[in-house]
């Protein structure tokens, strides 16, 4: 086991190719995405709009703890612009050393 970050982002979805940019270009290249997310938070309640660009994304990926800092300084003006969340924690990561579908 060892220490990652955990990045937890909640977004408008037309703006999803543009996290993903900023997140890769921050050297993380491995992530997923949840579309159709609705909630209620500061701002009050969310919901989306069948059949538009209006829907909410989660995207939640992972680095390790030196990397999080360009991530941060990559993702935050386009909450900034755009409006969104992001959210990063202490996780521990398991990594499996003996996979069976590799053998």
């Amino acid at each position: 086991m060892h220490l990652v970050k955990k990045i937890e982002i909640i977004a408008n979805s037309f703006e999803l190719a543009k996290i993903l940019d900023s997140l890769k270009k921050s050297g993380v290249h491995g992530h997923a995405v949840i579309r159709n997310v609705e909630g209620a938070g500061l701002r009050g309640g969310s919901e989306d709009l069948d059949m538009t660009m209006l829907d909410n994304v989660y995207i939640v990926a992972f680095c390790m703890p030196d990397e999080i800092k360009t991530v941060a300084e990559n993702v935050r003006p386009l909450l900034n612009k755009f409006g969104g969340t992001c959210y990063i924690s202490d996780v521990m990561e398991i990594r499996s050393v003996k996979c069976v579908a590799s053998l």
